[in-house]
């Protein structure tokens, strides 16, 4: 199945229930949540409040992603605030396994998130203990970048990968996807689009999100 994830940090963060609730009528499966440190990446996004007021919006799951530097202490608080999927960077941890066991202790989804130069080969140890995987498919900490196309191939090798070992651990994909590269990209083994930019800044946000899940639903 593939599931579509409207990615808040493309949305009016002055109208973020309005923006939720829209993308929740229209179809959506998640709501995606950008956290920044200003550390990790160089943006600065709300912390668990934002969280919290998005919870009080909706009951799709949360799917929170921490682009943040030691993540162990910040995953209680997500958790607390409402958080259903959460992911760190293996790049931001010395002690990946502990931190996805702290994740999964607390009834959430774990998954890793890799930036576009980080080789698949970094999760060997930890890909039995996955829920996801999160492909970075733009350099992190902005919003409404181009897709790398390098990271085609990279995908393509995480699902062969995942097939190799007869896991069943989707493959969620953020940055720069659009109405005009989605079908390539699910073809890659995308099973979770993540859509900012080509769903809040689209003339129609709600009819976006129609056309991603009428894709979705075409190709699952």
């Amino acid at each position: 199945m593939i599931r579509i994830a409207p990615s808040i940090l493309s949305a009016d963060f002055a109208r973020l229930g309005e923006a939720v609730r829209l993308a929740e009528k229209a179809g959506a499966d998640l709501i995606h949540v950008d956290i920044m440190d200003g550390h990790f990446v160089p943006n600065l996004t709300l912390g668990p409040q934002l969280v919290a007021a998005i919870r009080r919006e909706t009951r799709l799951p949360i799917d929170v992603h921490l682009m943040v530097e030691k993540p162990r202490e910040f995953i209680p608080l997500f958790h607390e605030a409402g958080a259903d999927w959460i992911s760190i960077h293996v790049e931001a941890t010395a002690h990946l396994h502990k931190d996805l066991s702290l994740i999964r202790s607390l009834g959430r989804k774990a998954g890793v998130a890799l930036n576009p130069a980080t080789p698949i080969e970094t999760l060997t140890e930890v890909l039995h203990e996955l829920d996801f995987v999160l492909i970075m498919s733009v350099d992190p900490g902005w919003g409404s970048q181009s897709f790398i196309p390098s990271c085609r191939e990279k995908i393509r090798k995480l699902r062969d990968r995942i097939r190799a070992e007869k896991l069943r651990i989707p493959i969620e994909v953020d940055g720069g996807i659009k109405l005009d590269n989605v079908e390539d990209i699910i073809r890659d083994g995308c099973e979770i689009v993540v859509a900012g930019s080509a769903v809040y800044d689209a003339p129609d946000p709600a009819e976006a999100v129609r056309k991603l899940q009428a894709i979705a639903r075409k190709m699952s």
